[in-house]
């Protein structure tokens, strides 16, 4: 991990000096109240915009500058500026612009109405809990604030009325004039009292925080790179605190905190939040009290859920050090000699390092001799992992059935990280002692025909299932690789109107987790639940194999998928009365995928991939009512004209509700 940059603190005087590239000077304003205290260089920060969309400042390192303009909803003089601020980015392509709103009287609502009232296009970043306003000394909105990337310090600072020959000149090595912005104030209570910040106690107000959030994992033995053990550990670590909290990846819960409820919610308090940056600025000061950290020793537990009623172990396997590894599909006979019903599964990687994902099914009959287990016998899982993830744990009546006897199937994904391994994963299983009233159901919101085009820094495909019947929407597990960039699921009902239930702005592939809603979600009969991912396969996204290639669906992690894992139950099933859950998502499964413009329909240009191989030759003869388009109806016709699909391959077809990621 990248170590965060000591804060330089100014207080009044004029930054002056010269940066590491002679192309830019430095002239950051003094005028008036500009004179808040600034920062030197620009630390690293990651902030949502207006549309949900996340915006991390270090990587736009290539560009020639990044020109920030501080935003408040309703200020006239950003209004009058929008015109000239659009234009002035569309001149400079290799210069990147970004708003920021420190204001607390705005919400991504006001931002966004603003901002389409102003004509505003430059992406509007809030600074929701002021720690970046803060640092920056923001006190005003339309103020400008140019950045040199190659050292991340203040090239200018001033009126945003001046943003155009300012960038001119600073980006000809040139100095411009420095004039104070006249826009609105924009209040920061905590400013006054920095002071107080030395005043944070470690005891009383720092280690609470820590336990509750983050010592969970950062423990003796827990996934955590280190352990937060005492005053000392946690004092080492400041720095890097400090950036992974600026940046959003610690705690690593990717569900934005504005958009819906979750029971498993790990997202910390803006008030914690801003208590560990601020004593972190402060120097991190022990202060007085005995240390909780080392007072009470942390130790994670083999099994975070307590000693499990029935241990699976996955066949060992070893990894090579190097190399690409085809899916194994190893199983293990299962050793129940009655059905139970399950309440919770916990997957124990043995190298977390190199098990990107664990699958599992149950298969009433055991492989033949020589025969590995094949996901289209499978009938219900057993429990799943992805990188990051926790336990399955379903809570009140429901719950999933494992018959007796047969066998489990695993779909195991390993990546080699340059040292040869020997994985042995076991996944513990938890029983209730009664039946639940209902079952927990899954199906995959997927698309397999995705394509990103090469250097393509934003590239969107959506993909949904429709429910014919009532339901209830429990949880949902997002799955992509490393170019996904952001995820979004939304529910749109019969009557075409549409609400935003989970929004992940920045997707991080190394924390992959189901996201439980702290109350069920009513699906309505008729409903579409619409799953949006972007992709980033630029040279900006640091995590990408190669933005030279056009890049499709895969198993590998240097392919992609969209896959969206949603538990839910029928609220006309019973777990004494159960229905095909796979047949009332048969008819709608194509559609689902290649439907973009969410009609209900496939238009010819919607085809791709192997499903356009296989539809195209037989377009015309499948539209029974020569509309231009193919209905559900023409299509349940026409299965019998089609090459017949071999299903269970992620690699052909992607998973169906049969193998979830949870």
């Amino acid at each position: 991990m990248r170590t965060a940059r000591l804060m330089a603190l100014m207080a009044g005087a004029a930054l002056l000096g010269s940066c590491a590239s002679d192309t830019i000077s430095v002239n950051v304003a003094t005028a008036g109240d500009v004179a808040a205290t600034t920062s030197a260089t620009v630390d690293n920060f990651m902030l949502v915009d207006q549309n949900m969309e996340a915006h991390e400042l270090y990587r736009l390192a290539d560009a020639k500058a990044v020109v920030l303009v501080t935003h408040a909803s309703g200020d006239a003089e950003l209004r009058r500026l929008a015109p000239a601020l659009n234009a002035l980015a569309a001149k400079h392509p290799d210069v990147e612009f970004r708003m920021l709103n420190s204001s607390l009287k705005d919400n991504f609502d006001t931002v966004a109405a603003d901002a389409g009232a102003a004509g505003v296009k430059i992406p509007v970043l809030l600074d929701r809990y002021q720690l970046v306003g803060e640092a920056l000394g923001v006190t005003r909105a339309a103020e400008v604030i140019i950045v040199n990337p190659k050292t991340w310090g203040v090239a200018y600072r001033g009126a945003a009325a001046e943003a155009g020959p300012a960038l001119d000149a600073v980006l000809a090595g040139k100095t411009y004039r420095v004039t104070a912005s006249n826009g609105s104030a924009i209040a920061f209570p905590e400013r006054a009292k920095r002071a107080e910040f030395a005043k944070i106690s470690y005891a009383r107000d720092v280690a609470p925080i820590l336990e509750r959030n983050c010592v969970a994992c950062h423990s003796q033995g827990g996934i955590g790179p280190f352990a937060m053990s005492s005053y000392d550990m946690v004092k080492g670590f400041a720095p890097m605190i400090r950036e992974t909290i600026r940046t959003d990846r610690m705690p690593p819960y990717n569900a934005d905190p504005h958009v819906g409820k979750f029971s498993d919610n790990k997202n910390m308090t803006a008030a914690e939040i801003k208590t560990l940056v601020h004593w972190i600025e402060a120097g991190a000061p022990r202060g007085e009290g005995a240390d909780p950290l080392a007072v009470a020793k942390h130790v994670a537990p083999e099994w975070p859920l307590g000693k499990p009623d029935l241990v699976l172990n996955i066949p060992s396997y070893k990894v090579p050090a190097s190399g690409i590894v085809d899916y194994q599909r190893p199983y293990t006979v299962n050793p129940l000699t009655e059905g139970k019903w399950i309440r919770a599964t916990t997957v124990k990687p043995g190298d977390r390092k190199a098990v990107h994902h664990v699958l599992t099914g149950w298969m009433k009959d055991v492989p033949g001799s020589g025969q590995t287990s094949s996901e289209t016998r499978w009938r219900g899982s057993v429990g799943g992992y992805a990188v990051g993830a926790e336990s399955n744990v379903f809570g009140g009546d429901v719950g999933t059935f494992l018959p007796a006897g047969g066998a489990v199937g695993y779909q195991m994904h390993y990546t080699p990280y340059g040292k040869e391994t020997t994985d042995n994963s076991q996944i513990g299983v938890y029983f209730r002692k009664d039946a639940p009233k209902y079952i927990m159901r899954s199906v995959v919101v997927i698309d397999s025909s995705i394509e990103l085009q090469p250097n393509t820094a934003r590239h969107k495909e959506t993909a949904y299932v429709y429910f014919e019947k009532d339901a209830l929407l429990y949880s949902a597990f997002p799955h992509a690789h490393y170019r996904a960039y952001s995820n979004d699921l939304w529910l749109q009902t019969p009557d075409g109107k549409k609400k935003l239930l989970l929004s992940l702005p920045r997707y991080d592939f190394n924390w992959q987790r189901a996201y439980t809603f702290a109350e069920p979600i009513k699906i309505p009969a008729g409903s579409k639940l619409i799953a949006n991912y972007v992709y980033d396969n630029s040279k900006r996204n640091p995590s990408n194999p190669d933005p030279k290639i056009k890049v499709t669906w895969g198993e590998q992690s240097h392919e992609e998928m969209l896959f969206t894992s949603v538990s839910f139950r029928w609220l006309d099933e019973t777990a004494a009365k159960q229905i095909d859950n796979d047949a009332r998502f048969a008819n709608y499964r194509m559609f689902g995928m290649m439907d973009d413009n969410l009609d209900g329909k496939l238009q010819k240009a919607e085809l791709r991939g192997q499903m356009a191989k296989m539809i195209a030759p037989f377009y015309e003869r499948i539209d029974a009512n020569k509309d231009g388009a193919l209905d559900v109806a023409e299509m349940k016709a026409a299965q019998s004209m089609l090459p017949q699909r071999r299903r269970g391959s992620e690699a052909q077809n992607g998973p169906n509700e049969n193998t979830p990621l949870t």
